[in-house]
């Protein structure tokens, strides 16, 4: 259970950003630098670091083809490389190929590392490493007052960064392989009001970005806040009721809190599989722009044939 939320001082230490060093960088003081400074080092960033080296170390040895000698048994994925293996297939031919056609192996690599990576990190969140870790943070840094832990995604920043990535990723790719029909197709509508239909349709991108941040941010957050208020309420029953009570409220809380953790191991994967999907749909959305076309000429034509 959520050990960290248990033992902290307030229920939102488990979705706090712990810093442990800033540099000075400005000498301004706004949003993006707070006293002119930027953090180098916190929970969080080494949450997302330990993230990608577990990406960096299991999925290519999971994913290692075995030299046995027996062609069929090494081209059998077994154990972990059949579970990975069954995903990758699936978010290729199910999420991307349907909305990417042609340019699926192009973007599946995104893909993939979209998924797998904010699955990782939502993983990582679920586990109560605040506790375990602290000597270790506080012997680099000594006046560090909490250990790594908690879930990055429970960041707006990071999930404001991932959906950064899916913008550049819709934008870029919209614009090299459609050029200017890219641009054109925001242009909808009559000559009058296409200059507004295209101001709106601008929006409406930055807005699937948007929430593409919120979604997976309020999700994570929602969760890790709702585990520490039920954990706390251990505590407070204690001081209103003693220690009879604390027990009969402990008993109910610990039951729940292993209900709510199964859910959250589903939101895991729920919510890093609706980014990948959303992210997947958008990019689509932004490449392949004349294949809408074609299949709007393709419609016309059956329905003439049909009359």
């Amino acid at each position: 259970m959520h050990l960290a939320a248990l033992l902290a001082s307030s229920p939102m230490d488990h979705v706090y950003q712990w810093v442990y060093q800033r540099i000075h960088v400005v000498d301004s003081d706004s949003v993006f630098t707070p006293n002119g400074e930027i953090t180098v080092m916190s929970n969080h960033i080494i949450m997302q670091i330990l993230a990608a080296l577990l990406l960096i170390l299991l999925i290519p040895t999971f994913a290692r083809l075995r030299n046995t000698g027996d062609v069929v048994s090494d081209l059998t994925p077994r154990g972990m490389g059949n579970f990975f293996e069954s995903i990758c297939s699936y978010l290729r031919e199910t999420v991307a190929r349907p909305v990417l056609g042609e340019h699926t192996d192009r973007f599946i690599p995104y893909v993939w590392t979209a998924f797998f990576y904010i699955l990782f990190v939502n993983l990582l969140g679920l586990l109560p490493l605040e506790p375990l870790t602290r000597p270790l943070v506080q012997y680099f840094y000594p006046d560090a007052h909490h250990g790594f832990g908690g879930s990055a995604t429970g960041n707006i920043w990071v999930t404001g960064s991932l959906a950064g990535c899916t913008l550049i990723m819709m934008v870029f790719n919209g614009l090299r392989m459609n050029g200017m029909g890219y641009i054109k197709h925001f242009f909808q509508g009559p000559p009058l009001i296409a200059p507004m239909i295209a101001f709106l349709e601008v929006i409406g991108v930055a807005a699937k970005c948007f929430a593409l941040a919120v979604r997976l941010f309020a999700n994570m957050v929602a969760g890790h806040v709702l585990l520490a208020v039920l954990l706390s309420f251990i505590s407070l029953s204690y001081a209103a009721f003693g220690a009879v009570g604390a027990t009969g409220v402990g008993i109910v809380v610990v039951l729940t809190s292993v209900a709510f953790n199964l859910l959250e191991l589903f939101v895991a994967f729920l919510q890093a599989f609706i980014f990948t999907f959303l992210t997947t749909l958008f990019i689509g959305q932004s490449v392949v722009i004349h294949h809408e076309h074609d299949s709007h000429g393709e419609e016309g034509h059956a329905t003439a044939a049909a009359h």
